[in-house]
Order: C-alpha cells, then structure tokens, then sequence
C-alpha cells in the first residue's frame, strides 16, 4: 500500500499577520537611515539598486491592501505550495511595476503601505481570496507568501547596504518551511532527508524510504543558506565547498532540484 498522502503544513494566521508587519517595520526602521550614498548602491537583483529593492518591498506588502480592496474572486486557483513555483513567470512583471513606484519619499511610502495592511486586515478572513499575479488564493496563503518576500529581501538589503537588519523569528520560519515544503512537492519522495533547524525537516527524491535511526542520506544548512539555494542567490557547490551546507548520502545532491524561485 502506497504512503498516504502528507497534509499541507498548517500556519498560525494570527502569527504570521504579525510577522509580516514586524518584519516590515525592521526593513522600514533600516530603510529611513539609508544615505542617499546607500541608495545608490548596487544589489545582487539585476540592475536594480537598494532604492528600487526597497520600493519593491512597498509593493510586495503592499499587494495585500491593493487585493483586498478589489473584489473577490470567484474560485481557489493557486495552493499555497504552488506558489514558490509559478514565481518565475512573473519576473518581468515585477520587474516593471517596481520600476514605476514614485519612490522618493521611502519614508512617507513604508509609512502609508504599513498603515494600509493593517486596516484592510481589521475585517478580512483567512477563506478570503485574493487575486494574486498567479491565480486567486486563500489571503492566509497569500500572507504566508509575505513572509518569503520580506525575509528573502531583508536579506538583500543585508547583503547590498552593509546592514544587519535583523529578522523576525516567525518570518523567518515561515520562510523556511514554506520553502522546504515547496522543495518535497517538487521532488516527492523518502530518499532524502533536508534538515533546517531549528525550523523545518522534510523528506523529498524517489527512492527507498527511511522510518528509523539515521537516513543514509542526508541534507543539512541554516535558514539563511537555505533561502538563498532556494532562491538562486547561492549556489549548491559554493555552500557545500564553504561548509555551509552538509550533504551525506549518494543521493543527497540538490544541484539539479534547485533553485525553487526565479
């Protein structure tokens, strides 16, 4: 008799409303001290710079009010777990409509954007569909989603401004698993075992499947590494080589499965 078939992995939506506006306020704390220097600067995202990466956050937070505001669609088109997936087909997209933000005053923009969620929130259900750029989803997916553009940009603001934007430790799990998740439905199966900790553990690849003591087959990283494998900011090789990821077993090579995300 086949496995049967694992549930979706549940979210607190109280926890993640939360999250999404705390992890907002840390990037809109680190953005109003940028210099126009800082700006300026180059990030790892194509040719935009760290003023366009943060206007991008506005719109990514923003999506929330400007869906709910609309009306709402007629019929679930989009999983949670499919959305990691459909992302790549947008890039263009999301690329023009980041470049269309009046984007002078970030203060005054983080100010409004955060304002907005907060009130479309106050009366709106996790059934609520939303429609989202790949299909009309459950908001309480939607926000989930949330989570992954915040942390994953938090990052790159990180990486490009020389800051230390911390993370929200509900944010940033909700990342991770989201992502790890994505990972097992992509590539279903009990071959391999991807360890996150402290957030996420999932078993994914064909193949014979573990139940007891240790896997012979083995991933393990942090959450950061892991957002950026899943991502494409990294690459599987590089963090294998700087012992930022461990891998044990001769099925536990992800450079084929990944990146998850455009």
């Amino acid at each position: 008799m086949p496995p049967a078939k694992k549930r979706p992995r549940s979210y607190d939506s109280a926890k993640i409303r939360a999250a999404v506006l705390a992890q907002f306020g840390n990037v809109r704390a680190a953005v109003e001290r940028l210099t126009p220097e800082q700006l300026a600067a180059p990030t790892r995202l194509g040719d935009w710079t760290v003023r366009d990466l943060a206007a991008h956050l506005t719109m990514a937070v923003g999506a929330v009010s400007r869906y709910l505001d609309g009306p709402e669609p007629a019929k679930l088109e989009l999983a949670l777990l499919q959305w990691p997936l459909a992302t790549a087909s947008a890039a263009g997209r999301i690329d023009e409509d980041t470049r269309a933000i009046e984007a002078g005053d970030l203060p005054a923009l983080y100010a409004e954007t955060a304002e907005r969620y907060t009130r479309s929130l106050a009366g709106a259900g996790d059934e609520r569909l939303v429609p989202t750029r790949f299909g009309a989803m459950r908001l309480a997916d939607f926000l989930v989603t949330r989570t992954v553009e915040l942390v994953v940009h938090t990052d790159d603001l990180n990486a490009a401004a020389g800051l230390e934007i911390p993370y929200d430790r509900q944010a940033l799990a909700a990342c991770t698993r989201l992502l790890a998740d994505a990972l097992a439905a992509k590539v279903p199966g009990g071959a391999v075992e991807v360890r996150i900790p402290p957030y996420a553990v999932v078993q994914c690849v064909p193949g014979p499947r573990h139940t007891r003591g240790t896997p012979p087959n083995v991933v393990e990283t942090d959450p950061l590494t892991w957002l950026r494998l899943a991502t494409g900011r990294a690459h599987w090789a590089t963090e294998l080589d700087a012992a930022r990821v461990s891998a044990s077993g001769e099925r536990a090579d992800l450079t084929d499965l990944l990146p998850l995300m455009g």
